[in-house]
């Protein structure tokens, strides 16, 4: 009967087979047992965890995001400002990059490196960044419709047209793209520490997790591209909004991208025939 128990106990002998082995060889005894389907599980999860670092410093670290996209960025939109004609800035020549310049590189003083530090200040800072250039950038938007409709010089020669629309419609794409990154999770800053449960900007990627597993973080370049193809689309494409806040900024945008390549393609026509 002890043998009955003992074989049903341990199948096979499993058990006992290798403790013989792990004896004759000198290793440590461990559970050598196939994981069941709750270990298993058990197991992968404490490699997710093995695999971006025990303590939270490193997972931020590993989360964070350069600062040198959105940088770049920014040193973009201040070029294509200087490209505009004098009529089409909200201020002098110079004002506006400078400002903008100022403020980027005290974002880059203060959190250098990776986007990992949560400070009031640092937001309200970032958010000024931005802020400035939508403004500036709806502004010339303005600025450009009225030139196309009332016929103005600005836009009188195909070079000009070229030059004058294709800025301002750069600029508004990294202008709304820059938004998206700033607003989306509450900022880099914090999308870093922790994504929040609902997504306010949904990507492919949190809609499926095994496209690119559970800790994926959306950066620069999603939101830049989020920009252009809601900018030549008029629509979502693959990144759906969900907050409130970000299907008016969505709408928003497509509704000055439209108006812009309308009236530059109307505009084109008539200084070409």
């Amino acid at each position: 009967m002890e043998q009955l128990v003992e074989q049903r106990g341990d199948p096979e002998g499993y058990g006992q087979k290798h403790r013989h082995a792990r004896e004759k060889d000198g290793s440590p005894e461990e559970d050598d047992r196939p994981l069941g389907r709750e270990d298993g599980e058990g197991h992968r999860a404490q490699r997710r965890r093995t695999d971006v670092g025990g303590d939270p410093a490193s997972r931020e670290s590993a989360y964070a995001e350069s600062r040198w996209p959105m940088a770049g960025a920014v040193a973009a939109a201040m070029v294509l400002t200087l490209l505009l004609p004098d009529d089409f800035r909200l201020a002098p020549r110079w004002m506006l990059p400078i400002v903008e310049g100022l403020l980027l590189l005290t974002l880059i003083a203060a959190d250098p490196g990776r986007i990992n530090r949560r400070s009031a200040a640092l937001r309200a800072v970032s958010v000024t960044l931005i802020g400035v250039l939508a403004i500036s950038a709806i502004w010339s938007t303005i600025q450009l419709i009225d030139d196309l409709i009332h016929g103005g010089t600005k836009t009188s020669s195909a070079s000009a047209l070229l030059q004058a629309g294709g800025s301002v419609w750069a600029s508004t794409v990294l202008a709304f793209s820059l938004l998206y990154f700033e607003l989306d999770g509450g900022g880099a800053a914090a999308r870093a520490h922790q994504m929040p449960a609902s997504p306010q900007l949904a990507f492919p990627q949190q809609l499926n997790p095994d496209l690119s597993g559970s800790h994926w973080r959306p950066r620069y370049i999603d939101y830049l591209y989020l920009g252009l193809t809601n900018s030549m689309a008029f629509s979502p494409t693959d990144v759906m909004p969900l907050a409130p806040w970000a299907k008016i900024v969505m709408g928003i945008q497509s509704l000055i991208s439209l108006v812009i390549l309308g009236l530059v393609v109307a505009r084109a026509v008539n200084v070409l025939a």
